[in-house]
C-alpha cells in the first residue's frame, strides 16, 4: 500500500494559495481518477483506491500546516505504511515558480509542514515532491506570500509543472519512487531535446 500526503491549510480562506499546492495536486489527481475525499475520525480527509494492483490512500491533513505531522502519524498508526511508500507533496519558496524537485529523503528545508512530519514520525526517510512557488517577496513577508493566492499569470506559468506533478503521483502509486523518478527523468530529457530542436530551428531562421 502507498500513501500520498498533500500539505496545505483547510478552509475556503486558504483555497488556491501557494501554501496549498499539495492539496491542489491531490484534488486534481483525485478528480482524474474519479475519487472523492471523505472525512475521517482523525485530523485528515482521505480518499482511497487501487491503481495497477497497488492500493493507495490520498491524505489531506486538517491540522493546519505547522501540525501536519499529527495527521500523518495518526494515519500510519491506523494504516501501517513503509516510509518509502509515503510521498509528501509540498510547496517550496526556494524553487523557481513551477519547478519540481524530487527527493527520497532529507531534512525539512525550512518548511514547517515537513518539519512537523519529521518530528512526529522521528524519521526523514520518506520521499517528497517539492513544488516551486517562487520567492518574489520582501524580507519579513514570507507568511503573507505563501498564504496569498496564485495570480492568473502564475497559474499559466505552473500549468506544465502542475500537470507533471499529477502524473508523478500516478507513477509513484503504480510503481513507487523509482517509477516516479524514471518518469521525471524521461520528461526532462524530452523537454531538453525539444528545446534543443527549437533552438536549432531558431538559429536557422
Amino acid at each position: 500500500m502507498r500513501a500520498v500526503i498533500g500539505l496545505g491549510n483547510p478552509g475556503k480562506k486558504y483555497e488556491s494559495t501557494r501554501h496549498n499546492i499539495g492539496f491542489l495536486i491531490l484534488d486534481a489527481f483525485a478528480e482524474k481518477q474519479r475519487l472523492f475525499f471523505k472525512s475521517s475520525k482523525r485530523d485528515y480527509l482521505y480518499s482511497e483506491g487501487t491503481l495497477r494492483s497497488s492500493d493507495f490512500f490520498l491524505i489531506k491533513p486538517t491540522t493546519f500546516m505547522n501540525l501536519s505531522g499529527i495527521a500523518v502519524l495518526d494515519f500510519i498508526s491506523d494504516h501501517p505504511t513503509m516510509m518509502n511508500d509515503l510521498l509528501v507533496i509540498t510547496d517550496d519558496v526556494n524553487l523557481e515558480l513551477g519547478k519540481i524537485r524530487l527527493r527520497q529523503s532529507g531534512g525539512d528545508g525550512g518548511h514547517n509542514g515537513l518539519k512537523s512530519i519529521i518530528y512526529h514520525l522521528q524519521n526523514d526517510n520518506f520521499p517528497r515532491l517539492r513544488f516551486g512557488v517562487g520567492n518574489k517577496f520582501d524580507e519579513g513577508e514570507l507568511a503573507g506570500y505563501v498564504l496569498d493566492r496564485f495570480s492568473e499569470k502564475e497559474l499559466d506559468s505552473i500549468k506544465e509543472g502542475f500537470d507533471l506533478s499529477v502524473d508523478l503521483v500516478y507513477h509513484f502509486i503504480a510503481g513507487g519512487y523509482k517509477s516516479m523518478m524514471d518518469h521525471f527523468s524521461r520528461f526532462n530529457k524530452m523537454k531538453k531535446s525539444d528545446q534543443q530542436e527549437s533552438d536549432k530551428i531558431e538559429g536557422q531562421n
